[in-house]
């Protein structure tokens, strides 16, 4: 089983970023597992003076990214940047190193949305995060106001993520093999 952690840079309830996810874990293939990390909002404040005293909601962060194989993110663009809750759990993560040689999937809900996926790239890639970018892509859901269902059930959506997790699932599992060596 190819465990994947899914995390949505918004913390708005009626999100796109977190809607596409949710319709990623029905689209997505056998002996595949997605989970929407729902804590982003949870977490406190970046600090480093709280190093080896981290919250009980960065711990529990950090604990779910080790159990995974996998990370897709899909994360708005405020202000040509991503968003402080994003931002925020990616600083908890630097000095500890759960992403380091982690596959990662940049799923983009909006073709605009060119600069803080590019900044998104940029910090992942930083962090030793592997971009799948065959598994990165960009969909255009602004305006077509779609649920999970919806999105699933779309002529032109669905096969572009369904594509894009089957592509991830095939990172995934070349980096276990090369990883074993």
């Amino acid at each position: 089983m190819i465990k994947i952690l899914a995390i949505s840079g918004s913390l708005r309830r009626a999100s796109s970023n977190t809607t596409l996810l949710r319709a990623l874990v029905g689209l997505a293939p056998a002996g595949v597992a997605i989970n929407v990390y729902g804590g982003l909002g949870d977490l406190a404040l970046f600090n480093p003076d709280l190093e080896g005293n981290e919250p009980s909601s960065v711990l529990d962060l950090r604990a779910q990214l080790r159990r995974v194989d996998g990370v897709l993110i899909a994360s708005p663009e405020y202000a040509h940047g991503i968003t402080g809750a994003m931002k925020n759990a990616l600083d908890w993560l630097v000095g500890s190193g759960e992403l380091e040689n982690k596959p990662v999937a940049l799923i983009n809900a909006s073709p605009r949305a060119t600069y803080a996926l590019a900044s998104l790239a940029e910090i992942i890639t930083t962090m030793g995060g592997r971009i799948i970018a065959e598994a990165s892509p960009t969909v255009a859901l602004l305006g077509k106001n779609l649920d999970a269902a919806g999105i699933i059930a779309h002529p032109e959506i669905s096969p572009t993520l369904h594509n894009a997790i089957v592509a991830f699932a095939g990172a995934v599992e070349n980096h276990r093999v090369n990883s074993a060596f």
